[in-house]
């Protein structure tokens, strides 16, 4: 994530609400009513808006400003599958090469922030902000580790598509034990996809980094299904959604 602090929580407070329609697709984003709603003041609401910029759920409004850009649930689909293609390949790469003692070090202190934001069964903006910025940091070291700059160019293009990056965290509308639980199913995830790449098992690593994205997918689906009736139009305007 490349924002933090009262940043953050913005940013990942505004994805919520574009992603299950409390924010529509044209509706201005604008900083001075954005800080008031979410408690807090312009910086980290401009933060949090030039963000959603580099992501693709904003663009830029006629007369200054941003505006919600419009997407559908097929495109999210799309970018993320995307993604684990990309991530799956790059997770190969790694396990073949082998873990050189500094990307050791720097996965497993992400796992271990990982572990410290879910250890207390809370996911209050605190821990939410920690999981995200962790989740970001190990994708984003096992990418750079693969030594591959066409890999890293594809990947920075589809992580400029709505929701498509890993670090594009929604919190789920079903409360917080789903939350939870779907945040520990994925950080069990990421210990796997750990122990494959130290072990140098290319096919295995490959394969895990595929199926974490791919409940990414599932995670995302299952948010827009509870998300009531902007969810709903969301889903409406993709007549290719199952």
């Amino acid at each position: 994530m490349a924002v933090s602090g009262q940043a953050a929580r913005a940013l990942i407070e505004l994805r919520a609400r574009i992603f299950t329609g409390a924010l529509r697709a044209g509706d201005r984003l604008a900083e001075i009513p954005l800080a008031e709603a979410l408690g807090m003041s312009r910086t980290p609401v401009r933060l949090a808006l030039a963000e959603l910029q580099a992501e693709g759920l904003a663009v830029p409004a006629s007369g200054g400003g941003f505006a919600v850009r419009a997407f559908t649930a097929r495109e999210i689909d799309d970018a993320i599958a995307l993604r684990g293609q990309l991530e799956g390949m790059a997770a190969r790469l790694v396990a073949e090469h082998g873990v050189p003692r500094g990307l050791s070090r720097r996965l497993h202190e992400a796992l271990e922030a990982g572990d410290s934001a879910l250890a207390r069964g809370v996911l209050d903006a605190a821990a939410t902000e920690a999981y995200a910025a962790m989740n970001g940091a190990l994708h984003a070291a096992i990418v750079e580790a693969a030594g591959n700059a066409a890999l890293s160019r594809a990947l920075a293009m589809v992580e400029a598509l709505p929701f498509a990056g890993a670090n594009a965290l929604v919190p789920a509308a079903g409360g917080g034990a789903q939350r939870l639980a779907l945040m520990v199913f994925a950080h069990r995830q990421h210990h796997l996809l750990v122990e494959a790449l130290e072990a140098g098992q290319g096919s295995r690593a490959e394969a895990l980094a595929r199926e974490h994205a791919d409940n990414a997918r599932r995670n995302l689906r299952l948010v827009l299904e509870a998300g009531g009736g902007g969810a709903a139009a969301l889903i409406a305007r993709d007549p290719d959604a199952a």
